[in-house]
Protein backbone atom coordinates (compact mmCIF):
# COMPACT_ATOMS: atom_id res chain seq x y z
CA UNK A 1 0.00 0.00 0.00
CA UNK A 2 1.12 3.72 -0.66
CA UNK A 3 2.22 5.65 2.42
CA UNK A 4 4.85 8.37 3.20
CA UNK A 5 6.81 6.91 6.62
CA UNK A 6 7.16 10.52 8.74
CA UNK A 7 10.28 9.72 11.58
CA UNK A 8 10.61 12.56 13.77
CA UNK A 9 14.28 13.62 15.04
CA UNK A 10 13.66 15.96 18.04
CA UNK A 11 12.00 19.74 17.71
CA UNK A 12 10.88 20.15 14.32
CA UNK A 13 13.20 17.84 12.55
CA UNK A 14 12.00 15.27 10.55
CA UNK A 15 12.13 12.66 7.77
CA UNK A 16 9.53 12.15 4.62
CA UNK A 17 10.31 9.13 3.06
CA UNK A 18 8.51 7.14 -0.42
CA UNK A 19 10.18 5.04 -2.46
CA UNK A 20 13.22 5.23 -0.77
CA UNK A 21 13.43 8.50 -1.54
CA UNK A 22 13.99 10.46 2.05
CA UNK A 23 13.37 14.73 2.57
CA UNK A 24 14.63 15.82 5.76
CA UNK A 25 13.04 18.60 6.85
CA UNK A 26 14.50 21.54 9.54
CA UNK A 27 17.63 20.18 11.08
CA UNK A 28 18.65 21.55 13.91
CA UNK A 29 22.48 21.68 15.27
CA UNK A 30 23.68 20.53 18.07
CA UNK A 31 23.48 22.46 20.97
CA UNK A 32 21.08 25.03 19.95
CA UNK A 33 18.24 22.79 21.07
CA UNK A 34 18.35 21.32 24.81
CA UNK A 35 18.46 17.71 25.08
CA UNK A 36 18.58 16.53 21.54
CA UNK A 37 21.43 15.86 18.84
CA UNK A 38 20.96 14.95 15.00
CA UNK A 39 23.52 11.58 14.43
CA UNK A 40 23.97 10.17 11.02
CA UNK A 41 20.57 11.68 9.62
CA UNK A 42 20.62 10.29 6.07
CA UNK A 43 17.92 12.29 2.93
CA UNK A 44 17.87 12.95 -0.33
CA UNK A 45 17.36 16.36 -0.11
CA UNK A 46 17.00 19.21 2.83
CA UNK A 47 13.74 21.47 2.80
CA UNK A 48 14.27 24.12 5.70
CA UNK A 49 11.21 25.96 6.71
CA UNK A 50 13.04 28.95 7.76
CA UNK A 51 17.40 29.88 8.28
CA UNK A 52 17.47 29.59 12.06
CA UNK A 53 19.89 27.28 13.50
CA UNK A 54 17.20 25.01 14.69
CA UNK A 55 15.75 24.71 11.73
CA UNK A 56 18.21 25.08 8.65
CA UNK A 57 21.78 23.42 9.60
CA UNK A 58 21.81 21.26 6.58
CA UNK A 59 25.47 20.41 7.30
CA UNK A 60 24.32 17.74 9.78
CA UNK A 61 22.34 15.88 6.69
CA UNK A 62 24.16 13.27 4.64
CA UNK A 63 23.14 13.56 1.42
CA UNK A 64 22.40 10.25 -0.84
CA UNK A 65 23.35 10.83 -4.02
CA UNK A 66 20.89 9.50 -7.94
CA UNK A 67 17.96 9.55 -5.81
CA UNK A 68 14.28 9.39 -7.98
CA UNK A 69 11.88 11.94 -6.42
CA UNK A 70 8.42 10.74 -6.24
CA UNK A 71 6.86 13.46 -4.65
CA UNK A 72 5.39 17.09 -6.36
CA UNK A 73 6.25 19.79 -3.84
CA UNK A 74 4.36 23.17 -3.26
CA UNK A 75 5.56 25.58 -1.01
CA UNK A 76 2.80 28.41 0.89
CA UNK A 77 5.09 31.20 2.19
CA UNK A 78 4.06 32.54 5.32
CA UNK A 79 6.15 34.49 8.54
CA UNK A 80 7.13 33.56 12.01
CA UNK A 81 5.77 36.23 13.47
CA UNK A 82 1.69 37.61 13.54
CA UNK A 83 3.73 40.79 12.42
CA UNK A 84 4.89 40.17 8.69
CA UNK A 85 8.15 39.12 9.40
CA UNK A 86 8.89 42.35 11.19
CA UNK A 87 10.39 40.20 14.51
CA UNK A 88 11.34 36.96 13.43
CA UNK A 89 11.13 36.74 9.53
CA UNK A 90 9.93 34.63 6.68
CA UNK A 91 8.39 30.77 7.28
CA UNK A 92 7.51 28.54 4.26
CA UNK A 93 4.99 25.64 4.58
CA UNK A 94 5.80 22.56 2.68
CA UNK A 95 3.42 20.23 0.74
CA UNK A 96 4.69 17.29 -0.11
CA UNK A 97 2.48 14.89 -2.20
CA UNK A 98 2.72 10.83 -3.07
CA UNK A 99 0.50 9.03 -5.15
CA UNK A 100 -2.76 11.29 -3.30
CA UNK A 101 -1.47 11.38 0.01
CA UNK A 102 -0.79 14.83 1.22
CA UNK A 103 1.42 15.40 4.25
CA UNK A 104 2.53 19.39 4.76
CA UNK A 105 5.46 20.53 7.43
CA UNK A 106 4.55 24.14 8.92
CA UNK A 107 7.99 25.32 10.05
CA UNK A 108 7.69 28.00 12.49
CA UNK A 109 4.95 29.53 11.51
CA UNK A 110 3.81 32.21 13.95
CA UNK A 111 0.27 33.79 11.91
CA UNK A 112 -2.83 32.41 11.10
CA UNK A 113 -2.72 31.05 7.51
CA UNK A 114 -4.41 32.80 4.74
CA UNK A 115 -7.72 31.65 3.47
CA UNK A 116 -6.27 30.79 0.24
CA UNK A 117 -3.40 28.50 2.36
CA UNK A 118 -6.48 27.34 4.45
CA UNK A 119 -8.02 25.79 1.07
CA UNK A 120 -4.55 24.92 -0.49
CA UNK A 121 -4.02 23.03 3.18
CA UNK A 122 -7.45 22.06 3.66
CA UNK A 123 -8.26 17.72 3.90
CA UNK A 124 -4.59 17.08 4.10
CA UNK A 125 -3.60 13.36 5.49
CA UNK A 126 -0.90 14.42 7.78
CA UNK A 127 0.39 17.94 9.34
CA UNK A 128 3.52 18.67 11.12
CA UNK A 129 2.31 21.32 13.18
CA UNK A 130 4.20 23.36 16.12
CA UNK A 131 2.29 23.39 19.21
CA UNK A 132 4.43 25.03 21.54
CA UNK A 133 4.17 28.60 20.78
CA UNK A 134 5.71 31.74 21.70
CA UNK A 135 7.74 31.60 18.68
CA UNK A 136 5.06 30.27 16.76
CA UNK A 137 1.29 30.58 17.05
CA UNK A 138 -0.48 29.62 20.18
CA UNK A 139 -2.03 27.10 20.81
CA UNK A 140 -6.00 28.37 21.34
CA UNK A 141 -5.18 29.61 17.25
CA UNK A 142 -3.21 26.20 16.40
CA UNK A 143 -6.34 24.71 17.70
CA UNK A 144 -8.61 27.05 15.67
CA UNK A 145 -6.42 26.19 12.26
CA UNK A 146 -6.48 22.37 12.83
CA UNK A 147 -10.69 22.37 12.79
CA UNK A 148 -10.60 24.62 9.23
CA UNK A 149 -8.06 22.10 7.35
CA UNK A 150 -9.52 19.11 9.25
CA UNK A 151 -6.49 17.35 8.49
CA UNK A 152 -7.00 13.55 9.09
CA UNK A 153 -3.29 12.92 11.58
CA UNK A 154 -1.99 15.62 13.68
CA UNK A 155 1.71 15.45 14.56
CA UNK A 156 2.43 17.87 16.84
CA UNK A 157 6.30 19.26 17.05
CA UNK A 158 8.32 22.04 18.57
CA UNK A 159 7.09 21.71 22.14
CA UNK A 160 9.29 21.29 25.47
CA UNK A 161 9.51 18.15 27.51
CA UNK A 162 11.23 16.90 30.84
CA UNK A 163 14.24 16.47 29.09
CA UNK A 164 14.22 18.08 26.12
CA UNK A 165 13.56 21.27 24.06
CA UNK A 166 13.14 25.08 24.45
CA UNK A 167 12.12 26.06 27.79
CA UNK A 168 10.68 28.80 26.76
CA UNK A 169 8.07 27.17 24.59
CA UNK A 170 4.85 25.27 26.08
CA UNK A 171 4.80 21.53 26.59
CA UNK A 172 2.74 18.96 24.24
CA UNK A 173 0.62 17.90 27.27
CA UNK A 174 -0.81 22.26 27.05
CA UNK A 175 -1.93 21.45 23.62
CA UNK A 176 -3.77 17.93 24.06
CA UNK A 177 -5.76 18.76 26.54
CA UNK A 178 -9.45 18.22 25.38
CA UNK A 179 -8.00 16.33 22.45
CA UNK A 180 -9.59 12.98 22.13
CA UNK A 181 -8.25 11.46 19.28
CA UNK A 182 -4.55 11.05 20.78
CA UNK A 183 -2.98 7.88 20.16
CA UNK A 184 0.53 7.46 21.41
CA UNK A 185 2.77 5.42 19.21
CA UNK A 186 5.94 3.25 20.10
CA UNK A 187 8.92 4.75 18.51
CA UNK A 188 8.99 7.87 17.01
CA UNK A 189 7.98 6.39 12.76
CA UNK A 190 4.04 6.66 11.74
CA UNK A 191 3.00 5.74 7.99
CA UNK A 192 0.64 7.76 6.62
CA UNK A 193 -1.81 6.09 4.02
CA UNK A 194 -5.18 6.79 2.55
CA UNK A 195 -6.48 4.39 5.56
CA UNK A 196 -4.64 5.70 8.59
CA UNK A 197 -7.12 6.21 11.11
CA UNK A 198 -7.82 9.83 11.85
CA UNK A 199 -5.63 10.92 14.80
CA UNK A 200 -3.03 12.88 17.37
CA UNK A 201 -0.02 11.39 16.57
CA UNK A 202 2.41 11.46 19.42
CA UNK A 203 5.73 9.93 18.63
CA UNK A 204 8.16 9.39 21.24
CA UNK A 205 11.74 10.84 21.16
CA UNK A 206 14.63 8.41 20.11
CA UNK A 207 17.99 9.37 21.04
Amino acid sequence: MDSIKLTWLGHSCFVAEAEGYRICFDPYSNGSVPGVELHDVEANEVICSHEHGDHNYREAVKLIPNGVNPFKTTTLHSFHDDASGAKRGKNDITIIEYNGIRVAHLGDIGCYPTPDQIDELRGLDAVMVPVGGHFTMDPADVTEFLKAIDARVVVPMHFRSENAGLTMIGTLDDFLKGREDVVRHQGNTVEITKDTPAQTAVLELVK
